[in-house]
């Protein structure tokens, strides 16, 4: 995997960083419009933006990386009595490595032998996926209580609290591309499509992921956005948007969120607002190397991917469009473009079965 450029601090990496404080402490009109335009603006030329003083405590995040860290310092048969179902339908619980390969593929037919080939690289890490308890049609799937006690009722929280983050952004978007209804967006996103994924990334040698191996190949997520908490180790990368290939760094910003744009608001904007593509890749400074064999430290991300409801139609909005900028992309139903994506990153075991039966 090719080197993406350093940047030492998160102020210097190029990434524009939107202060949500003005919008909490004086929720005018006027004063949303300045935090929005900001937002947009950052979404429309980087796809990326760091976002400081939003509604998530500090002593909260904190937390929530201490159950992840217990999550995983599990055995291995402890976290496997909580397993990812088969296939890609359903998106919940512990998915140990090699068994998600993350791509940008779309899921078409012609994608099949290009899957098959991906999978050759395996992705060299773990996660667990925690959604909401009404979603029936991705249900939950819990460790027993007394292996982790606690974590199922923590978890659960912070989903909602990523929540409340979510909404005052989806409010931001829909002014700053000048919806009149500012919560337009909020009224297909009731929250119960949302999924907090806690992830790690394992030590591994640095020539491993300078070779074959991959913490997590180039990609753009699925949904309309994505908020995501990082650890001090670093290693998240964003394609530079004036040069396709050539990768940045996005360092850690304490106690920020990074956000980035997903397929759906690039639907729903046409273009306007996008997609951008990133990874994980080795961490930025030599001195996350330990040893002559130069063995990277663990990593610990939590992403939380929000989501219209499933029967939401996506197409252009009125405002996206004009003469000069006709629309790009056909209305499409949210539930059918996820099994597509997902149908790329999770093998169907059973099909294999009927295969060979």
């Amino acid at each position: 995997m090719a080197q993406a450029k350093p940047a030492a601090t998160a102020e210097a990496s190029g990434i524009p960083i939107v202060d949500f404080a003005k919008w909490h402490s004086d929720p005018s009109l006027q004063r949303k419009k300045e935090v929005a335009k900001q937002l947009t603006e950052a979404c429309k030329t980087m796809g990326f933006v760091y976002i400081v003083n939003h509604t998530v405590s500090p002593g909260r995040l904190a937390e929530a990386f201490e159950w992840s860290k217990k999550l995983f310092d599990l055995k291995r048969e402890e976290k496997m009595l909580a397993p990812h179902p088969n296939g890609s339908a359903v998106h919940r619980g512990y998915s140990w490595p090699g068994l998600e390969k993350v791509s940008n593929l779309m899921g078409e037919e012609t994608d099949a032998d290009a899957a098959k080939k991906a999978r050759q690289v395996p992705d060299v890490k773990e996660s667990y996926e925690v959604g909401s308890e009404s979603n029936g049609d991705q249900p939950n799937v819990w460790l027993p209580e007394n292996v982790l006690p606690g974590f199922r009722k923590f978890t659960t929280e912070f989903y909602w609290e990523c929540h409340e983050v979510a909404k005052v952004i989806l409010q931001a978007m829909a002014i700053g591309i000048g919806l009149s209804d500012e919560e337009y967006f909020l009224k297909s996103h009731s929250g119960h499509n949302n999924q907090l994924r806690l992830l790690h990334y394992p030590p591994i040698l640095a020539v491993e992921l300078e070779g074959q191996s991959t913490r997590m190949p180039a990609h753009c997520d699925w949904g309309s956005f994505t908020l995501v908490f990082q650890d001090e180790c670093g290693g998240l990368q964003v394609e530079n948007p004036n040069a396709a290939g050539d990768f940045i760094a996005a360092p850690p910003l304490k106690n920020a969120i990074i956000m980035n744009v997903g397929d759906l608001m690039q639907r729903w904007s046409n273009d306007y607002l996008k997609s951008t593509l990133h990874r994980v890749g080795l961490p930025p400074r030599q001195d996350r190397f330990t040893g002559d064999e130069r063995m990277t430290q663990a990593r610990y991300s939590i992403p939380y991917f929000v989501s219209p409801e499933g029967k939401s139609i996506v197409e252009c909005l009125p405002s996206c469009t004009n003469e000069a900028r006709p629309v790009k992309y056909k209305p499409i139903m949210w539930d059918d473009y996820r099994l597509m994506r997902a149908s790329m990153q999770y093998e169907d075991k059973t099909k294999d079965l009927e295969v060979t039966a």
